[in-house]
């Protein structure tokens, strides 16, 4: 069960945050807490529930992202999240892209706040675990900023949630314009609005102290995180998190520091200490796709590692190697593993000025 102490999060990313990226953030940060991708109730009630959902142990504390909009399925589903392990589940009302507003969820949620509260009832009431609920600002051309009945509309959505049962809310600080822009542009166009839900976290808790009110949208860097610190009860990162996933190495010190202490060199050091549980990441999946008779391919972890070494001398060549089709399927056996990773980073300057100093 998850404690109720500041948060830094990886947001949900359809098809990047899956198991074995989960597992590689995990690396980097102990106490953040991962989210899976976004699943549908449709996925879990007629699909492979098992591909969807199982995950490896050491990503605890992790939460599945749910997509729907029945408040049955949702329980059904939530009632599977914990069979399985999960930590806590959470309901996607933020995804703008048309193909989620057709299975009817997504952003386009937020304009039936009496539903959603019905959804989260239905898991609250279903399983022992927190339920939380992530959307955005507000909905097409709505103004939070200028017009009152827009941010009041905004602040009754919350407080619905809130009164269903939902634990926390994590608040894209972005309209979703559901028509007429991609989800790329959703993601840029619609102006950044943080104040506006700084003061939002503070008209919920006068009704609901206990809720915890996280901000999302447009966080690039630890300094952006350490900047709205004491505004926020938790922030999720997502595509700054994917891209420079060195920005999590200050994580569990912020976390201790209250978002004081971020920006330490990365060294080789740490870095023989990552690939060294990169290399064991690998080898598990090896072993487990040769008990389940799956074809192995190393790309699977190594296409979320490439911005690992993002401004680090040789990273250009690091790169090509981990994404060298030829060199990722020649990988075989656990001595491949490592010989892998080990010729990939001679590529990096930090290893070639490292075995020069200790020549001399």
């Amino acid at each position: 069960m998850l404690n109720n102490t500041k948060r830094l999060a990886v947001a949900p990313m359809m098809d990047w945050t899956d198991r074995q990226c989960r597992t590689f953030h995990r690396s980097l940060t102990k106490q953040a807490v991962l989210y899976s991708e976004m699943v549908t109730t449709g996925a879990l009630i007629h699909g492979d529930v098992p591909r969807h959902l199982d995950f490896d142990e050491v990503q605890h504390p992790v939460v599945l992202q749910l997509g729907g909009s029945e408040p049955q399925d949702l329980a059904t589903s939530a009632k599977l999240a914990q069979q399985w392990g999960y930590d806590e589940v959470d309901l996607n009302c933020g995804c703008p892209s048309e193909r989620v507003q057709r299975g009817s969820f997504g952003a386009c949620l937020m304009a039936e706040p009496d539903l959603v509260a019905d959804c989260v009832k239905a898991m609250v009431d279903a399983v022992d675990m927190p339920i939380t609920v992530k959307h955005r600002i507000g909905l097409n051309e709505m103004n939070v900023q200028d017009n009152q009945a827009d941010y009041q509309f905004t602040l009754d959505f919350i407080c619905k949630v809130a009164q269903a049962g939902a634990s926390q809310v994590t608040i894209h600080a972005r309209n979703a314009i559901l028509k007429g822009l991609s989800p790329k542009e959703n993601r840029t166009v619609p102006p950044l609005r943080y104040e506006i839900a700084k003061q939002l976290r503070l008209d919920a808790q006068k009704h609901f102290p206990d809720l915890n009110v996280l901000l999302n949208g447009g966080l690039e860097n630890n300094g952006d995180i350490a900047r709205y610190w004491n505004d926020f009860d938790g922030f999720m990162i997502g595509r700054a998190a994917y891209h420079t996933p060195g920005i999590m190495l200050d994580w569990d010190e912020m976390l201790s520091t209250e978002g004081q202490a971020f920006g330490h060199f990365f060294g080789v050091d740490q870095w023989n200490r990552i690939t060294e549980e990169l290399i064991v990441q690998c080898t598990r999946w090896l072993k487990h796709c040769e008990a389940t008779q799956q074809v192995f391919h190393m790309a699977a972890i190594t296409r979320h590692i490439l911005g690992l070494a993002h401004g680090k001398g040789g990273s250009k060549q690091w790169r090509r190697k981990l994404s060298d089709y030829r060199l990722l399927g020649a990988v075989k056996t656990e001595q491949d593993i490592r010989a892998f990773f080990e010729d990939a980073n001679r590529e990096l300057r930090m290893y070639v000025e490292h075995d020069d100093q200790d020549r001399l």
